[in-house]
C-alpha cells in the first residue's frame, strides 16, 4: 500500500501517519495498483486543493477524510500533481469538497502518494517528452528573443499575440516560434463553432479560464510571414493552427489555405499541422487541397450523445467529424485523435467500445492521449458514473493490442514525408 500525502496552509507536504493512499476513478475510491504508479516526473508541479478534504484509507479499510492536521494545529488540504506533457494520469486525487469550496481551476489534477521517502503519482508515461521538457522553456534569453522579433515585425498581430502567450502564459508552442525550433503555434481565429465544457480560453462559472482568446482574425499575409520564417529556420519544423488561445481554425480556411499555398511557394521544409474539432468539413477540405499535412482532431467521446454533451457543437456532429477525417485521409493527411482522457470516463467499457469502432471506421493514424483539464466534480455532474472503468492502464493496453499499427503518444509529430 502507498501512503497518503496532504499539504498545510504554508504549502508544506506531510505524510499521514495512519491512512493509506486512495485514488479516484469517476465516482469510485480505489487503492492504486503498482502498475499505475510512478515516481513524480521531473517538470511536475505539486498543488494544493483549497477548500477540499483529502481522503485516505483507514486501517479497517474504510475511506476517511483528513479533517485535521495530525501533527499540529492548522488547516490541511489534499495535494495533487500537474504532470508535464507525455504523462497520462491513471487516477484522480481522492478528495471531497468542503463547505463552500469553489470550483477548481482548469488543470489536470492527478493523485499523489508516497512510498518510503519517494513521492509517487498515479500515472504512466505515454510519450517521450525530450523536446517538451520544461527545462527547454522559459529560459533567461526568451524575453530578448521576443522583443527582437517584435521589433523586426512590428505590424504582425500574430507575433504580438504569441509574445503575450509566451511570456504571460508560458505557452510552449508560442515560445518555440521565438526560439525558432520544433512545433510552433500560429493562432489566427477567435471564433469557434463549439462550446466545450473544458475550453481553456472561455470562462466557466466560478472558474476563470487559464488564458484569454485572441481578438482578431489574422489575414493570410500575417500567417504566411510567421509560417515561412519558422519552417525555413527551425529544426524538425512544424507550424500548427488551432492553439489554446483561439477558436476553430478551419473557420478561417480562406486565409489559412491561401497562406499555405504562399508558404509552399517559398519553402518545402517542415510540416503544416492543424489542431481542430473537424466539424467544419468544407473548411477542412479547402485546407487539405491547399496542402495541409497533419490534422489533430480533439474528441472527448466517440459516442454521439456524450460527444454532443461535452463539445456542445453548433451545427455539426460526429458524422461531420468522421467525414472531415475521411476527406483528410483521401488527401494523404496524417490524422490523429486528440483524446481528452479522464479516469473513470474514458475507460468505461461503453466508451472503449465506441472508440475502437470509430478508429476502425476512420482509419486514423494516431491517438494522442491528453489529460482533460477540468474540475473532476464538475465533469462527473455532467457524466455521472454508470459503470466502473476498466482502468487507464488496461484501456491503453487494449487499444494498442486491438490496433497494433496505431501510434499511441501525446504529441504532434512531423508528417512522415516531411523534409
Amino acid at each position: 500500500m502507498f501512503g497518503t500525502l496532504f499539504v498545510d496552509e504554508k504549502g508544506e507536504l506531510y505524510p499521514h501517519p495512519e491512512y493509506a493512499m486512495l485514488g479516484r476513478s469517476g465516482g469510485q475510491w480505489l487503492e492504486p495498483c503498482r502498475e499505475e504508479m510512478i515516481p513524480l516526473p521531473k517538470g511536475s508541479t505539486l498543488v494544493s486543493m483549497p477548500g477540499y478534504l483529502a481522503v485516505g484509507c483507514s486501517r479497517d479499510g474504510r475511506p476517511q477524510a483528513v479533517q485535521a492536521h495530525p501533527y499540529k494545529e492548522g488547516t490541511v488540504w489534499p495535494v495533487a500533481a500537474l504532470l508535464p506533457q507525455g504523462f497520462t494520469r491513471t487516477l484522480l486525487p481522492a478528495a471531497v469538497p468542503g463547505p463552500g469550496a469553489a470550483e477548481l481551476p482548469l488543470f489536470g489534477y492527478t493523485a499523489v502518494g508516497f512510498e518510503g521517502e519517494q513521492t509517487l503519482v498515479a500515472a504512466v508515461q505515454s510519450d517521450e517528452y525530450r523536446t517538451w521538457h520544461p527545462i527547454h522553456y522559459n529560459t533567461s534569453g526568451l524575453a530578448r528573443r521576443v522583443q527582437g522579433t517584435l521589433k523586426r515585425f512590428p505590424d504582425n498581430r500574430i507575433y504580438r499575440q504569441l509574445a503575450h502567450c509566451a511570456l504571460d502564459y508560458s505557452c510552449f508552442t508560442a515560445q518555440n516560434i521565438f526560439y525558432q525550433r520544433w512545433e510552433g503555434g500560429v493562432p489566427s481565429m477567435p471564433k469557434c463553432n463549439a462550446r466545450c465544457l473544458g475550453c481553456i480560453s472561455r470562462k466557466h462559472g466560478q472558474a476563470q479560464s487559464p488564458q484569454n482568446r485572441l481578438d482578431f482574425v489574422a489575414d493570410w499575409q500575417e500567417i504566411s510571414q510567421v509560417c515561412i520564417l519558422h519552417l525555413e529556420k527551425a529544426p524538425r519544423a512544424m507550424v500548427s493552427f488551432g492553439q489554446g488561445c483561439e477558436g476553430e481554425p478551419a473557420l478561417n480556411a480562406e486565409n489559412i489555405s491561401r497562406s499555405i499555398r504562399a508558404v509552399r511557394q517559398n519553402t518545402g521544409r517542415g510540416t503544416v499541422n492543424m489542431n481542430s474539432n473537424a466539424g467544419y468539413t468544407k473548411g477542412i477540405r479547402q485546407l487539405c487541397e491547399a496542402g495541409l499535412q497533419n490534422l489533430r482532431v480533439t474528441m472527448f467521446s466517440s459516442r454521439e450523445e456524450d460527444y454532443l454533451k461535452y463539445h456542445r457543437p453548433e451545427g455539426f456532429g460526429l458524422k461531420d467529424v468522421a467525414d472531415s477525417i475521411a476527406c483528410a485521409k483521401d488527401h494523404g493527411v496524417y490524422v490523429s485523435i486528440n483524446l481528452l482522457t479522464f479516469p473513470g470516463f474514458t475507460d468505461r467499457p461503453g466508451q472503449v467500445e465506441a472508440l475502437h469502432h470509430f478508429i476502425q471506421k476512420t482509419g486514423v493514424d494516431m491517438v494522442q492521449i491528453r489529460n482533460l483539464n477540468i474540475d473532476p466534480d464538475r465533469l462527473m455532474k455532467e457524466f455521472p458514473s454508470v459503470e466502473p472503468g476498466i482502468g487507464i492502464v488496461d484501456f491503453l493496453y487494449r487499444l494498442q493490442n486491438t490496433f497494433p499499427g496505431l501510434r499511441l503518444g501525446s504529441f504532434n509529430y512531423p508528417h512522415p514525408g516531411a523534409i
